[in-house]
């Protein structure tokens, strides 16, 4: 899967550029959007038969200086050159990378003890494929009226978003929330391919639409941190401000439902976090 999603990333970047992009002339209507794969390799310096081996999955083991130089012709973020660089290393048979680790889909005590200490910050933790692992009663008292805990959901955040209708209603920029939550499963499935939860969570979204319309796009932008949008039956609209504290296999997110939240002394950790990222 690993070799396919590599050869599949490059595609995809590739048909989000346009000529103009690069400073090349616009030679008219083309069959399939994007540049065109030998536009790609000059820019990159490398072969034509090179990259076409590479988006075929025929080739696994690019060098740095490769990779350096697809993403700047490709014009990659940050976000997609870190998960360009993970794609790389599980497609090489001889990474060191390749195994992943059990996956901890319970919370440990410690974890379990933090979440609580945060009250009455709201706080949660999620798994790998997004199941709801843990909670603490401020997360609940909010988040049970928008229907996250409602049975469709599956105890899953990305199932509550794509499949629950409610979700639409909640989420005040439902279109950027699904986008954070399709990357979320991207990353995870780059990250622990033979961790079959995960593929079994997007098996079960690719039905919906929208979700296979930002799968096919590999969205990868999954923010740690920014400003969820809510539409809350008994607040009214609220913006919360949240950060994400990634762990092994587990994240440990933060909403800030509260202006004053960020003040808390429970909080000092977060802003030490945020302030040093």
């Amino acid at each position: 899967m690993a070799k396919s999603e590599f050869g599949q990333f490059l595609i995809s970047r590739r048909a989000r550029l346009t000529p103009a992009d690069v400073g090349l002339p616009d030679s008219g209507r083309r069959r399939t959007p994007g540049l065109r794969r030998e536009e790609v390799a000059a820019i990159a310096g490398v072969s034509v038969d090179y990259l076409a081996r590479l988006e075929q999955g025929r080739d696994t083991n690019p060098s740095a200086a490769i990779l350096m130089a697809l993403g700047k012709a490709l014009q990659l973020d940050e976000a997609d050159r870190n998960h360009f660089g993970w794609l790389a290393l599980k497609a090489d048979p001889k990474s060191e990378c390749s195994a992943s680790p059990p996956a901890q889909e319970q919370l440990s005590a410690p974890i379990a003890a933090v979440l609580d200490s945060m009250n009455p910050v709201p706080a949660f933790v999620l798994g790998r494929q997004l199941n709801l692992l843990g909670w603490n009663p401020a997360w609940e008292e909010f988040a049970e009226p928008l229907g996250l805990f409602d049975s469709e959901a599956h105890n899953n955040i990305a199932v509550f978003t794509f499949a629950v209708p409610a979700a639409r209603k909640a989420w005040r920029d439902w279109d950027n929330e699904a986008d954070v939550y399709t990357s979320r499963l991207r990353s995870a499935m780059t990250r622990w391919p033979d961790y079959d939860d995960v593929a079994h969570t997007i098996g079960r979204l690719k039905q919906f639409p929208e979700f296979m319309k930002r799968w096919d796009a590999h969205v990868v932008d999954a923010k740690p941190a920014g400003t969820l949008r809510v539409a809350h039956p008994h607040r009214g609209n609220v913006d919360i401000a949240y950060e994400t504290l990634e762990m092994t296999g587990q994240s440990l997110v933060v909403w800030l439902t509260e202006r004053g939240a960020v003040r808390a002394p429970r909080l000092r950790l977060i802003e030490g976090r945020a302030s040093s990222d």
